[in-house]
């Protein structure tokens, strides 16, 4: 891509709303853009950002075996009613009617609908287990939005429902969304902490969620520093195989949210000089919740037995949206932020330091095309801008790897790269710099 044609419409100047540096730095950088309170939309950079967070997503629940869907964003109230939901949610709920007074609602969240889905299609226990999904938009009336998308209105979620004929199995897809969680948020560059959590408005008897550490998080947290050092599994986890091991490592560790701490088992379990007082964003959430909407909305299955039972089921959540800026909040400096290699807009920015000069014209000609060729995403700055201009703006979006071409070092035959996350430069051949930057890249997308 080139910058001459895209829509990227930086900020010199910080908002007075934005509080936090996610929501500074997403609108600096053109990112998103505030319709109305808790409202955003996402401006093409932004938009890759969550494209890419929502890809690596996608592609563990499809490893884990989650099987994907789309639920639309209005739902009945008749639905919500049948599980008991409808009245006791609150104000967060946004209550509508159709033109036929229809009582109708914007989905906070999608336990009852997929329930009934359910219930339609399945009927014994040996269609069993299912795990659903989808990545969807979702609404909930916020009384004081805030903190950009980290706490906005509307929100794209993903959220995985699982169908078992006994707590034993249900328990099974409860490990494989944990594993699935642990390896999601790593291939981001995220450390997640798994912490007991309280279950709220979902409800059921187990529930944790994955926490990121950071200043801004919205929550108190208390965790073991130990935890921080565990190894995740790795791309050849087999998902149909026993989990629970993994599952004990990381629970044998003293970690809760606020609502959950215990301060005297804190201080027993974990030795001074390994507590973790601090703050932390919430990225997932996991509950198994057995038969708390299956029971009342009858979504029976037929045991061995041949008796009639309600299945067993629980939901797994993850911000996809908010996941821009719990980790715009991980990854930045002052100068903006900091997108590891996965997740970012765009790999390489090409900066062009003298835009129309016949031999950096066709440097960059050259490098653009050879990176493009490797697969790695560019954008390439062939604008008339200062380079102090071009060099600030490249910081302000965080791309990985700065491509950078001038008059002067190509007269001694050398590009200079530049690493976003640690401000190394290398003075290259430019053929080599592609060939770095392309490794480098590749290496970083392992998965």
């Amino acid at each position: 891509m080139r910058l001459s044609r895209y829509y990227l419409p930086v900020l010199k100047e910080t908002p007075a709303e934005a509080q936090i540096a996610s929501h500074q730095l997403m609108l600096r950088a053109g990112m998103i853009r505030q319709e109305s309170a808790g409202i955003y939309a996402w401006l093409p950079l932004g938009f890759r950002v969550l494209k890419k967070i929502e890809q690596i997503v996608r592609e563990e629940q499809d490893r884990a075996g989650a099987v994907e869907m789309l639920m639309p964003t209005i739902q009945s109230a008749e639905l919500w009613r049948e599980s008991g939901r409808y009245e006791a949610y609150g104000k967060e709920m946004l209550r509508i009617k159709d033109r036929a007074d229809r009582e109708m609602l914007f989905g906070p969240t999608n336990e009852e609908m997929i329930t009934e889905i359910f219930r339609a299609g399945v009927r014994s226990y040996k269609d069993l287990p299912k795990m659903l999904y989808h990545i969807q938009w979702k609404f909930r009336d916020e009384v004081r939005p805030r903190f950009g998308v980290m706490r906005g209105r509307e929100f794209l979620m993903k959220d995985t429902y699982s169908f078992d004929a006994d707590r034993d199995g249900a328990r099974r897809s409860y490990n494989k969304m944990f594993v699935a969680y642990l390896r999601t948020f790593r291939r981001m560059g995220l450390t997640s902490i798994p912490m007991r959590a309280d279950t709220g408005p979902i409800g059921g008897d187990l529930s944790h969620e994955f926490i990121v550490l950071a200043e801004t998080g919205e929550s108190a947290v208390f965790c073991d520093r130990r935890l921080l050092d565990l190894p995740v599994p790795g791309a050849d986890a087999d998902f149909d195989a026993d989990l629970q091991p993994v599952i004990d490592r990381f629970t044998s560790y003293y970690a809760a949210t606020e609502e959950k701490h215990d301060a005297a088992e804190f201080e027993a379990k974990v030795s001074p000089g390994e507590r973790i007082a601090a703050r932390g964003i919430e990225v997932g959430h996991i509950f198994y919740f057995g038969e708390k909407y299956s029971a009342p909305m009858r979504a029976m299955i037929t045991g061995p037995d041949g008796k009639d039972r309600p299945v067993e089921m629980g939901s797994y959540g993850v911000g996809v949206s908010r996941l821009a800026g719990a980790l715009i909040e991980a990854y930045h400096d002052d100068a903006g932020c900091k997108w590891p290699v996965p997740v970012a807009p765009f790999h390489v920015g090409l900066v062009n330091l003298k835009q129309g000069d016949a031999a950096t014209d066709e440097a960059c000609a050259k490098a653009y095309a050879a990176l493009v060729a490797g697969g790695i995403e560019v954008l390439y700055d062939d604008t008339p801008a200062r380079p102090g201009e071009k060099f600030a703006r490249m910081d302000l979006i965080g791309l990985p790897f700065q491509l950078i071409v001038g008059p002067r070092g190509l007269e001694a035959g050398k590009v200079e790269v530049k690493r976003r996350a640690d401000g190394r430069r290398d003075e290259l051949a430019p053929d080599a710099a592609v060939d770095m930057v392309k490794r480098d890249v590749m290496n970083a997308l392992k998965v």
